[in-house]
This record gives structure tokens, C-alpha cells and sequence, in this order.
């Protein structure tokens, strides 16, 4: 296990270094790119040369905050990730640099601190928001393209600034993004509003999917291989879905189930009062207060089952402390 160490240390060692490269977790979202890429602006600016991998490839949705990268080939000398919060994310194609990640900028409370060193901000509500502590740290100047990185993984976070993540901190943040030029409204309304029409086929097959449990509490939706394939549906373009439970009014956990190799994908979501990263930590996984997830190798009713069993067993502490 690495140790946590401070940003003015983090800043001073990424000072020292050059051929970095910075890792992201797959099935990239809005975070770990937006970070990844506003760290490599910064250090390119400061003369470094610097690529960001990914096991998977890069959604076209985030491309716009990246639109002429090109990887420069170089035998990288120092190794960063940008919120990962366990080894489990990187990836096969990653997975060679589990026990090689010499520093770990990240905001989830459940990182394993698997790095040899780790900047962990965990009050965050994105490691975009603690990129932009270290970009300041580093003495460079931000610019655009840092500056809407920062504003995608922020935004996308935080689900456009709804969370109960979001803090005064974020906000300013967000909002020095948005006086450096960054186009808040565009950016949203690619995030949040526009949809593919393979998505939209996926909702329609999910929504027929929905249970109710404890008192209508906890609803319960999933994905198999087969309603994606059929839908046409690729990994980017399910980002959001398993926060579709908990908008449905008197529901206080939503819980996703997506079919991948060898089990399901259970994501945790809850409004207020029960935290899901708890529930999801005692079944190997891991997140936030709000947001969390992890991985059972079983079928899907099993998967439910065990999941469920938790979720009651948070309903019950939580009502027989009311």
C-alpha cells in the first residue's frame, strides 16, 4: 500500500518528471478524461512530454475537449492516474500498470491507495476539481482547453451541478472555468439533453425492466448483453442510465444491473439517507456516499438477491434509528 501525501507534494514530484503518462479508468467518462487531459495540457505546458491511455477507446461525446491529440510514442518514465479509485478499473489493456502507478490524483473516500503515492481530496466532487488545485500548484496558467476539462468532469460529476456532491467549492470552480470562455452551455447540452437513438432504444428496454422494493424505497433496473446488442448500444452511451431509478419520486436507492463478462456491473445510487458506497464495500467494491459500485460474479437473480439483502438491511437500521 502507497502513502497519501499532500498537494504541494504531489505538485513538487510532478515538477521532477517527464515521459508521463497519464492512465484513465475504462469506460471513460466525462471525470477521468476531463482530468487526464487537463493534467496533459498543463504539463505539456511546462515543456513535458505526456500521453493518456485507456483501455477502451475514447467516446466520441468527449472528443471535443480533446479534438487534435495525437500520442506521442516514448517509453514513459513516470506514471499517473487520474481518477481511479482501485486497480480493478484499469482495464486488460491497462492492467499491466497495477503494481507500476507511481502517483494517483483521485477523489473517491474508497481508493485503495494502490499507488505509490496518492493525492486523495475525497470532500471533491470531481477529481477535475482537484486537477485544477494541482494545475494552480504547478504555477502554470490555465487556459481554454484546460479550462473545459475541467468544466466536463466537473459538470459531469455532478450530474450538472443536481448532486449532493456539489459544494461552494465546485461551483467557483466551475465558475472561474466559465470566465476563461469555457461554453457552459453547450457543453450541458451535449452531456444532458441530446441522445442517440440507440440510447433511447435502451431507456425503452430498462424502463421494462423496473421493480419495486421496500414500500416502493428501492427500485431495481438491468441491462443484459442482449437488450444492448439489440439496441445497438455502446458504453458511452449508457453513462447516466443507472441514475434513472432514483428520479422517480419516494425512491431513496436506484439499482442498475448491466451483464458483462462473468456477472453483472451493479451500480448504487441513493438520494439522501443511505449510503451506497457502504453497501457496495461490503460486496468488494466501492465509490461514494451517493454513488457507488461493484462486481458479482453471478447470475442476475442472485446478483439481485444479494444486493437486496443489503439494501433491506439499510432500511432497517436507518428506520429503527428514526
Amino acid at each position: 500500500m502507497g502513502i497519501a501525501i499532500t498537494l504541494e507534494q504531489a505538485c513538487a514530484w510532478l515538477r521532477e518528471q517527464d515521459d508521463i503518462l497519464i492512465l484513465t479508468h475504462q469506460n471513460p467518462d466525462g471525470d477521468t478524461l476531463g482530468s487526464a487531459f487537463a493534467l496533459y495540457y498543463a504539463l505539456r505546458a511546462l515543456g513535458k512530454r505526456v500521453r493518456v491511455e485507456c483501455s477502451d477507446e475514447f467516446p466520441r461525446k468527449y472528443r471535443f475537449m480533446f479534438p487534435d491529440y495525437q500520442p506521442e510514442a516514448f517509453e514513459e518514465r513516470f506514471v499517473v492516474a487520474a481518477d481511479i479509485a482501485d486497480t480493478q478499473l484499469f482495464g486488460k489493456k491497462l492492467e499491466r500498470y497495477s503494481g507500476a502507478v507511481d502517483l494517483c490524483i483521485d477523489h473517491h473516500p474508497s481508493n485503495t491507495f494502490y499507488a505509490a503515492q496518492t493525492y486523495l481530496v475525497a470532500d471533491a466532487a470531481a477529481t477535475a476539481e482537484a486537477i485544477c488545485d494541482v494545475i494552480d500548484g504547478l504555477g502554470v496558467t490555465l487556459d481554454l482547453p484546460m479550462a473545459t476539462c475541467i468544466y466536463t468532469g466537473l459538470s459531469t460529476d455532478t450530474g450538472c451541478f443536481r448532486f449532493s456532491n456539489t459544494t461552494a467549492k465546485t461551483l467557483s470552480t466551475a465558475s472561474r472555468m466559465v470566465a476563461l470562455g469555457v461554453d457552459n452551455a453547450e457543453i450541458n447540452l451535449q452531456m444532458f439533453s441530446h441522445k442517440t437513438q440507440s440510447r433511447i432504444a435502451i431507456e425503452r428496454e430498462v424502463y421494462n425492466t423496473m421493480e419495486y422494493h421496500f414500500g416502493n424505497r428501492c427500485a431495481v433496473i438491468w441491462m443484459t448483453r442482449a437488450m444492448l446488442e439489440q439496441a445497438g448500444a455502446d458504453d458511452a452511451e449508457l453513462e447516466g442510465v443507472s441514475a434513472i431509478p432514483t428520479q422517480i419520486e419516494g425512491v431513496e436507492v436506484g439499482v442498475t444491473l448491466r451483464e458483462k463478462e462473468g456477472g453483472y456491473k451493479v451500480s448504487l445510487r441513493t438520494s439522501r439517507y443511505i449510503n451506497a458506497s457502504e453497501i457496495c464495500a461490503r460486496l468488494g467494491g466501492g465509490g461514494h456516499a451517493r454513488a457507488a459500485g461493484c462486481f458479482l460474479a453471478a447470475t442476475l437473480e442472485e446478483a439481485k438477491r444479494q444486493v437486496l439483502i443489503l439494501v433491506k438491511q439499510a432500511f432497517d437500521r436507518y428506520d429503527a434509528e428514526q
